[in-house]
């Protein structure tokens, strides 16, 4: 009997708590109307179910795991002085509400939901309108964060926050998202094994997507458009960057990807199109290009002279000003198999690749590096005598930067 009684004991023990979890009612008649009164009431693993309608009952704080779930997308208004939801515990879920107006600080990254210190949380089907960080998670591992809509209104960098802000995080999976009007759409500083896929990053103030000292990340399938620059990898090694669009990228100092000090990185199968530069590469090695499409950019690409080891391969380069800019005439880099549309050479032996080299960096490309006010003269008659005559005797571009296997048809991409 005794043996009975210790083995319901250690099953007992066994059962995930959910399996009693409880509905906690809020609001809508209920007999608890206060948000924070119905997590405080709930036991782990309960849902606090808050009904449709509008909350303003400054910060609620998460401590133990439930899900908060929103029927009908209750409203709950920060009122500009406050953090709206701040979680503290593992195993949260938070669904379904509309987050707005949360207060601005100088001091504190104050956000419509934020999460501290945790593991697995998710956030999903939730709308954050005009807070100053949307979603931010701070030292916190294996959360998701998934099909939100977030939107600001913001017109300077140094009065807004970023969409999406992820610091000292791993494991993170950002899908789904619209993201538009803030600093940045989605940054990531210190974040490490996290993927940012499928995500709609549009008209934001500097960057759709930056990243800062964030290793062995992915970023697949997602749209960059109209941001004052796309993306930018900063400090960074081993990212995965594939199938994304960068698209109408444009300003003075604008570009669909800018790529300073990362190594060890692959791009693949993206669209660039309408950006001033397509990807602007600066002090960076053993990256690799290959099956993406550039598209009508200022530049397609701009390699400057200390990148290294980066291979361009099997790329299309169609209606852009110019196709490749740099600095300066070191070549440490492999451009090979491409696409051109400017290359103006033959095919004898009819097997699809050029019999000569095509030279992608125009001698008026040059100058303009040099000499900006000279993009004035663009596409006047000087300017392509230039070019022609650079051709036939090479002087001023990279001798050893050319494609010596251009291909003659476009790559179905």
């Amino acid at each position: 009997m005794n043996k009975i009684f210790l083995l319901y004991f250690l099953l007992s023990l066994t059962i995930p708590c959910c399996i009693f979890a409880e509905t906690i009612k809020v609001g809508n008649g209920q007999a608890i109307t206060s948000i924070q009164k119905g997590i405080d009431t709930a036991a782990p693993g309960d849902t606090v179910l808050v009904a449709a309608g509008s909350y303003r009952q400054g910060n609620i704080t998460i401590n133990k795991p439930l899900v908060l779930q929103g029927l009908n997308y209750p409203a709950l208004d920060g009122e500009q002085k406050f953090e709206l939801i701040s979680i503290h515990s593992p195993y949260v879920t938070v669904d379904g509400f509309l987050i707005r107006n949360s207060g601005h600080s100088s001091m504190t990254d104050i956000s419509g939901i934020k999460i501290y210190n945790t593991h697995h949380v998710t956030v999903i089907n939730n709308i954050l309108e005009e807070n100053y960080f949307g979603i931010y998670s701070q030292q916190s591992k294996h959360c998701t964060i998934e099909n939100n809509r977030i939107s600001a209104t913001s017109i300077a960098t140094e009065l807004s926050g970023n969409g999406i802000h992820c610091w000292k995080s791993d494991s993170l999976h950002i899908s789904n998202n619209h993201v538009k009007g803030h600093r940045d759409g989605i940054y990531l500083e210190f974040v490490t094994h996290s993927l940012v896929e499928k995500n709609t990053i549009l008209n934001n103030l500097r960057y759709g997507l930056h990243f800062m000292f964030a290793h062995y990340n992915s970023y697949i399938n997602n749209l960059f458009r109209n941001n004052g620059a796309g993306v930018a990898v900063m400090y960074t090694r081993h990212v995965i960057m594939k199938q994304n669009r960068f698209e109408d990228n444009w300003g003075d100092a604008a570009y669909g990807l800018l790529l300073k000090e990362i190594s060890d990185g692959t791009i693949e199968g993206n669209h660039f199109n309408g950006n001033t530069i397509g990807i602007f590469a600066d002090g960076s090695s053993r990256i690799e290009m290959e099956k993406n499409t550039f598209k009508s950019n200022g530049w397609a690409i701009r390699l400057q002279a200390n990148c290294m080891d980066v291979k361009v391969e099997k790329n299309n380069f169609i209606g852009n000003s110019f196709d490749v800019g740099t600095n300066g005439s070191l070549v440490l880099n492999t451009f090979k198999n491409n696409y051109w549309d400017k290359y103006e050479g033959y095919d004898l032996n009819k097997d699809q690749v050029g019999d000569i080299p095509f030279r992608p960096v125009s001698v008026y490309s040059m100058i303009v590096e040099k000499n900006p006010p000279a993009m004035m003269l663009f596409r006047s008659f000087i300017t392509s005598l230039l070019d022609k005559t650079e051709k036939i005797l090479p002087s001023l571009t990279p001798e050893d930067l050319k494609d010596d296997y251009p291909l003659m048809k476009p790559l179905a991409l």
